[in-house]
């Protein structure tokens, strides 16, 4: 097929968020965060409600690295984790739509790395992926991260990369009323605000967090408005707690497009018009409601019944605006879930034994209207329903003072009704009507792992899993190619779609090792990972389809050094190869994938609480473009950025002055190219150096 570059470099686009829509600075400050003059303490062990996940590669990023990280998003602080890579569409602008990458996974990472709040899912059937920045930065108690696909076991699919578990603050913090605000002022007309509250008062505490940012943006038409907000009632008793927590969030987001470069016609507007839009009319819009209630009862000693349950709904609307065609989409996706579960902390054997056991239960509606413009008749209107019913036991037991061992499975059911409503009469139709999907399938995850401690300084730990990833509801839609080139007479005829994919499938492997003491911590791990059927879009013919297998391993190392009790080191390293292991492109890279990313960062309290100084370096090696499975296109060129940040405190009062990409790096992480010309490719743009101050109060 002839390539159209500046059409099919939307194509991921659209994917990611129309397609989708089918279906720092800190802020908490250095006194908030520890005793004056202390540094905060590094975590490599991550923690999980109920039982952690043995033999896993962890970390734990703290509400006290958050308060020193030079970064302004979550996606910033957790790139600096070893095998996390991200990637970014939008401009950067504070981290909307930016996506994070665990163990390799190129333009499929929503789709394979798996998002939790407080140990509950936020990814949905769609493809859109979680929207880390919807998330109020200084709700964050914590943030673990577990790398691989051992958390399949416990939370389904998506987790074939790992697992991102987001725990927020709570009110009960011991204190009777607690009171922050902040206000900041940044580049591209950067406006944000947030404030937050805790109550005490007995068994009850409450707590509220919210924000608000508005931004021009690097580029044209990329300008973000967006509010979220976070609250919660707790009530708390030995024997006996209960929950409820709310959560909103509004953004609007001007999508501006790729910038091209096509050396056939001396064109490079990545040089020209770097921020330069090529569609300056395109927006998405996105509402959502979080309500989540649960309680914690003690049945017996060590034994403690666990029930959630919540609601979550996602509007999201989108135009676009092209030279040939338009196109309007409007969505509303629905998701009901109670999730029971039972921990029981007892002796077995004479050994001491954790089992965490549950049910899933989510309950999905995806419907989505598509039309010519917003107002008129939808050309398609998607009706899809998703259940799916899964039950999972986990359990280590500590078969040696030493040595940890744990096993888990879990069996799930997924059923899904997919229908299309077609209507060749509304104006700018187009196609044909998709076949009726109606499916049940069942699939299965298992997890064994080691853990072992020598000594109290150095410990060895491996496992071995299986997971699966269903396809979501925006690959069925596309499963195939749309129109019949062979038999235009003289139009090409449209193909009906039939919502058919195979589920993916991944085999894990992977050993390391953790050192601890005299101010040293070290995590290192090797992995391999064979995948069957991996889910992939091809951005030229625009359908989705399945891989022939592919291949993933390498290594990750973090590092960090206190040298005295205001001066810390931090670094990491991670070696990723992501390979196909068959088919016509046996050995190539699969794209979107560095193979080499490294961090390093320096805290350092420079005069106690009053002047502390953050700094990170992050670098990471090139990557092949998107569709460029036969690695013969330019390459995303290798780069590296480094962030400042100096903030203090003076009694109630804070300040931080924060300068990111301070060498002002002009860079990309994300380009599509051509399949049929060397050298023509989109790419989309990211700021050089910006600035950030921020100043705020608590009582």
């Amino acid at each position: 097929m002839t390539f159209f570059p500046e059409f099919h470099s939307t194509a991921k686009l659209r994917l990611s968020f129309a397609a989708a829509c089918l279906a720092g600075t800190a802020l908490v400050t250095p006194a908030m965060a520890q005793d004056a003059g202390q540094l905060p303490t590094v975590n490599v062990e991550a923690s999980r409600l109920g039982t952690g996940i043995v033999g896993a590669s962890t970390s734990v990023i703290t509400a006290q690295d958050i308060a020193r990280s030079p970064g302004q998003t979550i996606q910033d602080v957790l790139a600096t984790i070893p095998g996390v890579q991200v990637q970014t569409l939008y401009g950067g602008v504070n981290g909307a739509g930016s996506v994070v990458d665990l163990r390799g996974f190129g333009a499929f990472a929503t789709a394979n790395t798996l998002v939790l709040i407080n140990g509950r899912r936020l990814n949905d059937i769609d493809l859109a992926g979680v929207d880390l920045s919807t998330i109020p930065l200084q709700s964050i108690e914590r943030i673990e991260v577990t790398r691989g696909n051992s958390g399949a076991v416990l939370y389904g699919d998506n987790a074939v990369g790992g697992v991102i578990n987001i725990v927020t603050k709570t009110g009960a913090n011991g204190k009777p009323i607690t009171l922050r605000a902040e206000a900041g002022v940044g580049s591209f007309n950067q406006q944000s605000g947030n404030v937050s509250a805790t109550v005490n008062s007995g068994p009850w505490s409450a707590a509220m967090f919210a924000n608000g940012i508005k931004s021009d943006g690097y580029r044209i038409n990329n300008a973000l408005e967006q509010k979220n907000g976070m609250g919660e009632i707790r009530y708390s008793t030995p024997g006996f707690s209960a929950f409820f927590n709310l959560s909103a969030d509004d953004q609007h987001l001007g999508l501006p497009g790729v910038r091209s470069v096509d050396p056939r016609i001396n064109l490079n507007e990545l040089i020209t018009d770097r921020r330069g839009a090529s569609t300056p009319r395109d927006y998405g819009d996105k509402q959502g409601v979080n309500a989540t209630a649960g309680f914690t009862k003690s049945l017996w000693d060590g034994a403690e019944l666990i029930v959630d349950g919540g609601v979550r709904k996602k509007d999201q609307q989108a135009g676009f605006f092209k030279q040939y065609y338009e196109s309007y989409v409007d969505t509303t996706l629905t998701t009901w879930s109670i999730t029971p579960r039972l921990s029981i902390k007892n002796a077995m054997f004479g050994l001491p034994s954790t089992i965490l056991t549950g049910i899933d239960y989510y309950d999905a509606t995806y419907d989505s209207n598509r039309s010519m413009f917003k107002g008129m008749a939808p050309i398609h209107v998607y009706d899809l329903k998703q259940q799916t019913l899964a039950g999972y036991w986990q359990q280590t037991i500590s078969v040696l003072p030493t040595t940890d061992f744990s096993y888990g499975g879990r069996l799930q059911r997924t059923s899904l009704d997919a229908r299309d409503t077609f209507n060749p009469a509304a104006p700018g139709a187009f196609g044909a009507q998709n076949i009726p999907l109606n499916t049940d399938e069942t699939n299965h995850a298992l997890h064994v792992g080691l853990d072992h401690r020598f000594n109290e300084n150095f410990a060895v730990f491996a496992r071995a899993a299986r997971a699966f990833r269903t396809p979501n509801v925006d690959e069925r839609l596309i499963t195939g190619p749309a129109w019949d080139f062979t038999a235009c007479n003289p139009f090409c005829p449209p193909i009906p779609q039939n919502f058919k994919i195979k589920t993916q499938t991944s085999y894990d492997l992977e050993a390391g090792i953790r050192i601890h003491g005299n101010g040293l911590d070290i995590q290192s791990s090797v992995y391999d990972m064979h995948l069957k059927n991996e889910i992939h879009y091809n951005p030229v013919d625009m359908y989705n389809y399945n891989l022939d297998p592919t291949h993933r391993y390498g290594t990750e190392t973090s590092v960090a050094l206190r040298i005295s009790d205001t001066l810390r080191l931090r670094g990491g390293l991670a070696y990723t190869r992501a390979v196909f292991e068959e088919g016509p492109f046996a050995g190539k890279d699969v794209p979107l994938v560095s193979r080499l990313t490294g961090s390093f960062g320096v805290s350092w309290n420079v005069w106690q609480k009053y002047v502390v100084v953050d700094a990170t370096l992050r670098a990471w090696s090139s990557r092949r473009m998107d569709n460029d499975q036969p690695n013969t296109q330019p390459t995303i060129p290798a780069n590296a950025t480094a962030d400042l940040k100096i903030s203090g405190e003076i009694d109630r009062f804070f300040w931080s002055v924060s300068v990111n990409n301070l060498f002002n790096a002009e860079y990309y992480d994300y380009a599509i190219a051509s399949a049929s010309w060397a050298g023509v490719f989109n790419a989309y743009p990211l700021p050089g150096r910006t600035y950030m101050v921020k100043a705020g109060v608590t009582f």
